[in-house]
């Protein structure tokens, strides 16, 4: 990549999150680094966390949360201040561990923030896994003449046997030197504990940045990482499954997903890799993150029947082809009455352990695009076996099939389209939103003022029929209207042209 690409994408620079939210504030701040805290590799004992108990409202959730920046207020932070999270289930609760970033950078200190939830929509602060920066990986960056970054990112959390692994990423102010390391613990609270790290990267030479882990298991019981951001693509590596560690010592693995460029400038960043295995489909699934991630960041996901690969999009092409792949499943919309939700991906999917899967990520408002508010959204596969995330955050929402008689009547709809912005944080300024657009289901089979279109609904699937012979096959759910606060019908699926459908009834 030329130099002036490498220098802008160093992907997550919390600083201009941080330097954004006071700004909009009205402080001020230098995004020059600080020194780094001294590393602190004894484990630490979790805090006791006493939930809140005040009774729950669901509408109390919003979309800014002036009044609770400070730190003093975590215990009340719930779904606020979540970037890259990383979500499991552990017996009745979900764990969430994001990147150390908040609001007006109110954190006092490096550590993994760690949420915790028995429903997905009322989440308790616990607290931070470490206090301070990992030393491994902090011994690795300035052995290579460089400073730390002051905040930990994107952790990548699972469970092997009766271990809990928490990796982790540790970037510099030297361009691609970084480090993913890996914690362990006997509790998803901790305390944790340094067993090494797994993969570093250097500025020189070909390769990606070693930020942003994930990994699936096999039903074999191999172990493969995927991870990077920018540069060359991203990279997957095989581990060691005892260890958690590259199964052999030194290995950065091979490209297994690049994007496009128009001309010699890259179509924008990608990184946030999630992959997965889906037992039902047999296919394993890795989800990307596309973009700056305050503006224009959005989700894609491809699919192999192979741990390592080749991964392939919609088209059936393999994503180490120097293009952009679709689909995209999540992307910056805009129902009517709102402005709009940016920044939404780095995705983390999981299960609730009965085969429901969810998509997590994190989604910035319009009206302040400094704040960071987490997201949780089902998913739903395709009968050809692709996923498709709900257009609505999960909100406890009745299971039940939408019955017939309901799906006639008035309809917003989003088509996920998408336009190509080379560059990074200067260049992509606009979110891009999808916005909504009026639909009508008419009660007898017609859409909109009729001209062909037509409609047809076998629960849960809706078929919309274009004249133009584009056909939409949405998958209906009943769900939460989060822009007016009331319950509601959705739909989310693909058409024949790989592109994502959104509706939401009005």
């Amino acid at each position: 990549m030329p130099f002036n690409n490498m220098k802008i994408a160093q992907p997550k620079n919390i600083c201009i999150t941080a330097l954004a939210a006071l700004l909009l504030m009205g402080g001020a701040t230098s995004c020059g680094k600080k020194d780094s805290p001294a590393p602190n590799p004894t484990p630490v004992d979790p805090p006791v966390v006493t939930p809140p108990t005040t009774s729950f409202d669901i509408n109390a959730i919003t979309d800014t949360y002036p009044n609770l920046v400070s730190f003093e207020n975590r215990y009340n932070w719930g779904p606020y201040n979540t970037h890259d999270p990383s979500i499991l289930k552990v017996g009745d609760w979900y764990y969430c561990y994001s990147t150390d970033a908040s609001y007006g950078n109110t954190l006092p200190g490096p550590g993994i923030m760690v949420r915790k939830s028995k429903d997905l929509v009322q989440w308790s602060y616990v607290g931070q896994a470490l206090n301070g920066l990992p030393a491994q990986a902090v011994q690795y960056i300035r052995g290579m003449n460089a400073a730390p970054n002051t905040g930990i990112w994107a952790p990548y959390i699972m469970k092997v046997g009766n271990e809990y692994r928490l990796y982790y990423s540790l970037a510099s102010t030297g361009f691609r030197v970084s480090a993913i390391g890996l914690l362990t613990a006997s509790n998803p609270e901790g305390p944790w504990t340094e067993r090494g790290l797994v993969v570093q990267s250097a500025t020189d030479g070909p390769g990606t940045n070693a930020i942003d882990p994930t990994v699936t298991v096999t039903p074999s019981g191999e172990h493969w990482m995927v991870y990077g951001s920018a540069w060359d693509g991203l990279f997957e590596v095989k581990l060691d499954p005892a260890t958690g560690l590259a199964a052999s010592s030194g290995d950065k693995g091979s490209l297994v997903v690049r994007r496009g460029k128009t001309g010699n400038t890259y179509n924008g960043n990608l990184e946030g890799p999630e992959i997965i295995y889906n037992p039902t489909t047999q296919y394993y699934y890795l989800f990307v993150a596309y973009d700056w991630l305050s503006t224009k960041y959005n989700t894609r996901v491809y699919r192999s029947r192979n741990a390592n690969g080749p991964f392939l999009d919609w088209n059936g092409v393999d994503v180490t082809t120097q293009s952009d792949h679709g689909p995209m499943i999540v992307a910056p919309y805009k129902f009517s009455g709102h402005a709009g939700w940016a920044g939404v991906s780095h995705p983390s999917v999981f299960t609730d352990g009965n085969g429901q899967f969810f998509i997590g990520h994190q989604g910035r408002p319009e009206v302040n695009r400094a704040y960071m508010v987490l997201h949780v959204r089902k998913l739903f596969w395709t009968a050809d076996g692709w996923p498709v995330a709900s257009p609505e955050r999960y909100a406890l929402e009745d299971n039940a099939a939408v019955a017939q008689a309901d799906i006639a009547g008035s309809w917003e709809q989003i088509y996920l389209n998408y336009n190509v912005v080379p560059g990074y944080e200067n260049e992509q300024l606009s979110p891009d939103y999808q916005s909504a657009v009026d639909l009508t289901l008419n009660a007898d089979g017609s859409l909109n003022s009729g001209g062909g279109n037509t409609w047809s609904y076998t629960a849960p699937w809706l078929e919309l029929r274009w004249s133009n012979g584009t056909t939409d096959k949405v998958y209906v759910q009943k769900g939460r209207d989060w822009e007016n606060k009331k319950n509601t019908i959705v739909f989310t699926g693909l058409n024949n042209n790989g592109r994502a459908v959104w509706g939401k009834k009005k």
